[in-house]
């Protein structure tokens, strides 16, 4: 029945699905159930790498004894206090989880600090996340040391208390950022070494070669030291005018035509070489001391004659 409770058949269903690549709505379209209620299954029992369609089954059966057998089942509120559909709130921050999940963060870190942000309270303690996430403290444990290492969850003894208490760090997203910042620039002086220990010259050397400078640009960008808008405007406009004019153009040239005084025209030009990798397939190469032209990449000379001949 749409909307009544899934049933094992479903989770056979799901978990075949799940197998074979299956997005949430196409399995809830199947199901002809809303995409939540899949997004909900499935994040509960596992997520997408860890659902087993048996081992669901029995953990709803198992939340269910509990929520009949606890003294809140007869009175407990389905409105919190500020007035929120409990069901709903959890069911965001579960999506929420989810979000991250997708993203490359390691699931219980994920509903961890999900559950961070989405507690009304300042903080919670190990014990609070393991009684709402119902995990094991060393779940727990391990999940915070992560968040911990990437500057996003911080601890705090709490005063005249044993407890210490779990929370968001106030610039987190901030910290996240710095963190990817951080990763690219690790990528880049890997790929670099690389480079040098196989000869840029060589295939696999120009291959790294060009991944170090990718990952450095991206790290330098995200660092806040990649060109502001104004330039990378500059930038398209200087590729536009090459491209139009079919023909090498010296920067005196350019500025002219452009109108542009002849330090923007020379920055656009050399921040458009450095950043080649992110204009592909077009490409500012110099032909003559001051004088550029624009060529384009990713087509093999055989394809250039046909589409010239």
């Amino acid at each position: 029945m749409p909307g009544g409770r899934l049933t094992r058949q479903d989770r056979l269903l799901i978990a075949d699905r799940l197998a074979a690549g299956h997005g949430y709505a196409e399995i809830a379209r199947e199901l002809d159930r809303p995409t939540s209620t899949i997004s909900r299954e499935v994040t509960r029992n596992g997520g997408r790498t860890g659902y087993r369609a048996e081992h669901a089954q029995l953990a709803t059966g198992s939340r269910a004894r509990r929520r009949r057998d606890s003294p809140a089942a007869e009175s407990g509120p389905a409105i919190d206090a500020y007035g929120r559909d409990r069901a709903a709130v959890r069911q965001y921050a579960e999506h929420f989880a989810e979000t991250m999940v997708e993203t490359g963060l390691p699931r219980m870190a994920s509903r961890v600090l999900s559950c961070l942000y989405t507690a009304d309270a300042a903080s919670l303690t190990a014990a609070e996340l393991v009684r709402e996430l119902a995990v094991s403290p060393a779940s727990i444990s391990k999940a915070v040391n992560y968040l911990e290492s990437l500057e996003l969850v911080r601890r705090e003894p709490a005063p005249a208390q044993r407890h210490e208490h779990y929370l968001i760090a106030e610039d987190i997203w901030i910290q996240a950022w710095r963190t990817s910042a951080r990763a690219n620039a690790n990528w880049a002086g890997t790929a670099r070494k690389g480079a040098e220990l196989f000869d840029p010259a060589t295939p696999a050397g120009r291959r790294l070669e060009r991944m170090s400078r990718f990952f450095q640009q991206l790290s330098d960008d995200m660092s806040g030291e990649g060109p502001d808008p104004e330039v990378a405007q500059d930038v398209a406009v200087i590729l536009a005018a090459l491209v139009h004019a079919a023909r090498p153009l010296t920067s005196a040239q350019l500025a002219t035509a452009l109108d542009w005084p002849a330090d923007r025209t020379t920055t656009a030009l050399s921040t458009a070489k450095s950043y080649e990798l992110f204009t592909d397939p077009l490409t500012v190469r110099t032909v003559a001391p001051d004088t550029y032209v624009v060529t384009v990449t990713r087509l093999t000379e055989a394809q250039r004659h046909a589409l010239t001949g």
